[in-house]
């Protein structure tokens, strides 16, 4: 019994339907910007940037109040109420009195101190996550445009397979081929659409997740500035000192910060002075008294020792990140380096492999069409293309990670202008 055979208007109902998919999910999404410009608009809405900006200036104003002076204190006190009268007079006194605390021992420069190198650490961690920002966003980038291409080689497949069913469906009319080609043909096209429908969901995925980065609220449609296959491999900087990486700039940043706090709390347990001016009212006459005191806290039970302590350890906790921090940068710069040189020459192997391919499919469809090549033999080669075309496009995607390690290895961007 002979398999049904679809006819040339489900075939092309089929390609129509996808099409049809494709066109209206991109007439629903907004136009890609190149990544030069995607990476400029993001300095003013992407989420993980305002959040650190909104951080650094939260760090500033904590400079600004850490200068400030203690505000000064008012009392009244009104004494001898309801005593008895001497000689018929009132022995109320009134005393009105402002008081104002000074920090002394260096309180207040050391608090300052610490705000300050606060303030320095949260701006590297700033620049950290701008550059963190921008490579994570090239290989978001990147990972739509790869996705893209894969729609498209999977589409071309689909096209190939098309075509291939239709040449098989010829041959069996004529007696040239067995029905079982036939159904080989028609299997071979039926796995080409459901790679159309993955590869297709992987990109709207990916294009999504390149919206959601960026912070924009619709989603981006086709890619149409090429960006892998711009990018230059930059020169390898040996001599690149491994403090200009942003992980150990701000590793250092914060261990200094901590360091400082150490300052901070030996100066806690200092006593501070309060000094008073008032103005004694006595009830049984209209003169008046002015009023001098001084005040002093006696660090008798608390010397902060604990504190301190604490301090110190926060510290040694720091300087050991920050060695871990350098040792992790200089292991994953090396590996970069090697990772950026070997992925430059997978992707020219690929493209030798894709341009062999395609030219095998090539003649291999001649050689189908004219009765030479066999069907199953046409269909490995073809699977064979769709395999290299698809290296290819890893190969390059490849390449771009391996340029976002180096990148913040090395603490430059580069993709484009640094922001």
């Amino acid at each position: 019994m002979s398999l049904g055979r679809p006819s040339d208007f489900t075939v092309r109902r089929a390609i129509l339907s996808f099409i049809f998919v494709s066109v209206t999910a991109i007439s629903q999404a907004a136009e890609t910007p190149s990544f030069a410009a995607l990476l400029q608009q993001s300095q003013e809405r992407a989420p993980q940037l305002l959040e650190q900006a909104a951080n650094v200036r939260a760090a500033n104003a904590d400079v600004r109040q850490a200068s400030a002076w203690i505000n000064p204190t008012l009392n009244a006190t009104a004494e001898n109420l309801g005593a008895p009268q001497s000689g018929g007079v009132s022995q109320r006194q009134d005393t009105y009195t402002v008081t104002q605390v000074f920090e002394i021992g260096g309180k207040r420069s050391a608090r300052i101190e610490a705000a300050q190198l606060k303030s320095v650490a949260s701006g590297a961690r700033e620049r950290q996550t701008r550059l963190a920002f921008a490579s994570e966003l090239a290989v978001v980038y990147a990972t739509a445009e790869a996705m893209q291409q894969r729609k498209e080689v999977s589409e071309a497949e689909l096209t190939r397979a098309t075509a291939d069913l239709r040449a098989a469906q010829a041959l069996v009319k004529v007696g040239r081929e067995a029905e079982l080609r036939l159904a080989q043909a028609r299997a071979s096209m039926a796995a080409a659409q459901a790679a159309v429908q993955s590869v297709t969901a992987d990109a709207t995925e990916a294009l999504e997740r390149l919206s959601a980065l960026v912070g924009s609220v619709e989603p981006y449609g086709r890619i149409s500035h090429p960006f892998m296959n711009l990018i230059a491999v930059p020169r390898f900087q040996e001599g690149r000192s491994l403090t200009e990486a942003p992980a150990v700039k701000s590793a250092v940043a914060e261990q200094e910060a901590i360091a400082a706090q150490i300052k901070v709390e030996e100066k806690r347990w200092v006593p501070d002075l309060g000094v008073s001016i008032g103005m004694r009212e006595f009830g049984w006459t209209n003169e008046k008294a002015a009023t001098v005191g001084l005040t002093l806290t006696i660090p008798l039970f608390d010397r902060n020792k604990a504190g301190i302590d604490a301090a110190k350890e926060r510290a040694i906790s720091a300087a050991m990140r920050l060695e871990a921090v350098r040792l992790e940068t200089m292991a994953v710069r090396r590996s970069a380096m090697v990772q950026v040189q070997a992925s430059e020459r997978r992707l020219e192997a690929a493209e030798q492999g894709e341009a062999a391919a395609s030219e095998a499919y090539r003649l291999g469809r001649i050689g189908y069409d004219s009765g030479k090549t066999a069907l199953l033999e046409l269909l490995a080669i073809r699977r064979a293309l769709s395999e290299a075309q698809a290296s290819t496009i890893d190969a390059h995607l490849s390449r771009v990670r391996a340029l976002a390690t180096l990148s913040l290895a090395e603490g430059r961007n580069v993709f484009g202008e640094a922001p």
